[in-house]
């Protein structure tokens, strides 16, 4: 057959289409396998209560709850940091040999390997300044590996506010304070939810870093300076060790619906807080 323009055209169509439901399906096939191992492990006994035994027994009530606090002390410190570097980066300099080095900077961390990240948490936070094995350790190493993720993701979503509405806002009398913060985040929230979103995923699904700083204990946490026991580190223990393959696909199973849980109520309520903002 004769490769005309729209033959060609065709061809590439067809190609895009089939990798596109081949990412999707492969989503769908992995959720779906871990969801029909894991969820008759699912019950109120299984969430409810602390492991034992090892994790042989009981729940994995304990585990859920470290894995909230790490998570949310890797947010509520990259969350600021990153989003006002995008800011810094889009809004406050302009193009020049610092701008330069600090997407350099975070383009070199987000290439490094958790397990390294692991080990600097574990040599600078845990050993150096005596923080031990903790939630507060945990959660500071994952918000140095998150951050990358949401300084990019926050720097192409301010670069997406068309230049128009800072004219608006600056001709009206508007600060840049004013400008930034009432119209630019406004309209870049969306891209900046996406990249917290994705920072939140990774920080419930990491392992390596987690185990090397806020320990494996099975004990309930009660401050941020007490170890705890992620849910993914929790799986990979069970998993490795053989202790219970049954429990080990229900906490993953737990950690899917978490994560889409989460992905959910943020979509909602930023898409809301955009709505009432127009």
């Amino acid at each position: 057959m004769k490769l005309t323009p729209r033959n060609s055209e065709k061809f590439a169509r067809t190609v895009i289409w089939s990798a596109a439901f081949g990412v999707i399906g492969l989503l769908f096939f992995i959720m779906a396998y871990i969801l029909i191992k894991g969820t008759p492990s699912l019950n109120w006994q299984f969430l409810t209560q602390s492991p034992s035994d090892m994790g042989r027994s009981g729940g994995i009530f304990s585990t859920v709850i470290g894995t909230l606090m790490v998570t949310a002390v890797a947010i509520v410190v990259a969350t600021p940091l990153g989003v006002g570097t995008a800011f810094y980066l889009t809004e406050y300099t302009r193009e020049g040999p610092v701008t330069r080095i600090i997407r350099f900077s975070a383009e070199s961390l987000a290439g490094i390997p958790s397990i390294v990240y692991g080990l600097f948490g574990f040599i600078f936070f845990v050993m150096y300044l005596g923080l031990g094995w903790s939630v507060l350790s945990g959660g500071l190493t994952l918000a140095v590996m998150i951050l990358p993720t949401i300084i990019r993701t926050s720097e192409e979503a301010i670069l997406t506010v068309p230049r128009m509405y800072r004219e608006v806002s600056f001709s009206l009398g508007g600060t840049r304070w004013q400008t930034i913060s009432g119209v630019i985040f406004r309209a870049a929230l969306p891209g900046i939810a996406t990249g917290v979103i994705l920072g939140i995923g990774r920080s419930i699904a990491e392992t390596a870093a987690v185990i090397l700083t806020a320990g494996s204990s099975l004990r309930m946490p009660t401050s941020l300076f007490s170890p705890a026991r992620t849910m993914a580190v929790h799986f990979y223990i069970l998993a490795r060790e053989g202790i219970s393959m049954e429990r080990a696909y229900g906490t993953a199973a737990l950690m899917i619906i978490l994560i889409l849980l989460i992905n959910v109520g943020a979509n909602v309520l930023v898409n809301k807080f955009v709505a009432r903002g127009r």
